[in-house]
């Protein structure tokens, strides 16, 4: 049977990549499987080509661009681009896996827009704009600088909360992990 699609969106700091870890990692009767995306970059460490990106060279991902060989994509600096191949993710759903999308606000309309009821979006939402700055400045990783960025970021995305067909409001991770299992079990049919 074809898998289906999940997509995931949110504001930075929501515990959007803990609650779909969690899911992935605890909920082996889901079969979610990472979409794999393509980037311009250069592999990191110990990226390998296929498992963690797809590592295409600038002019090759334009190629595949002007091709419309892309469900989404962004040109996040000046040819450093990162994007969701059709193929990638037909392959996958061809071999059963409920392909999972970790994307950005746009990104996950766009994949929506394209696979309609095949696929479920989710947006993770914080409480609150205050409690997303408590917990940016809690990690101690960004500087007041960056953390007013994220956060002015992060008010727009949340106008976009409202195309997506599920809002998870994350003010307890237990609550905001069990709601998230619940419908995407419903949505899967399990």
């Amino acid at each position: 049977m074809k898998g289906k699609m999940l997509i995931v969106s949110a504001p930075s700091g929501s515990g959007k990549s803990t609650i779909v870890n969690w899911l992935m990692q605890e909920h082996p009767e889901l079969s979610l499987y990472f979409s794999i995306s393509c980037t311009s970059r250069a592999p990191r460490g110990m990226e390998q080509n296929g498992v963690e990106y797809f590592f295409l060279t600038p002019e090759e991902f334009k190629e595949k661009i002007q091709n419309d060989e892309f469900l989404e994509y962004e040109e996040v600096y000046e040819n450093r681009f990162y994007g969701t191949l059709k193929q990638q993710v037909e392959n996958q759903r061809e071999a059963g896996q409920n392909v999972v999308f970790d994307v950005d606000v746009k990104g996950g309309i766009n994949i929506k827009k394209y696979y309609g009821d095949e696929a479920l979006s989710l947006f993770i939402q914080p409480p609150s704009v205050e409690e997303l700055r408590r917990r940016l400045e809690g990690r101690g990783t960004d500087t007041p600088e960056a953390i007013a960025e994220r956060l002015a970021k992060a008010e727009y995305e949340m106008t976009f909360a409202p195309q997506f067909d599920h809002i998870i409001v994350n003010d307890d991770l237990e609550t905001a992990k069990q709601e998230t299992l619940q419908v995407v079990k419903d949505f899967l049919g399990l």
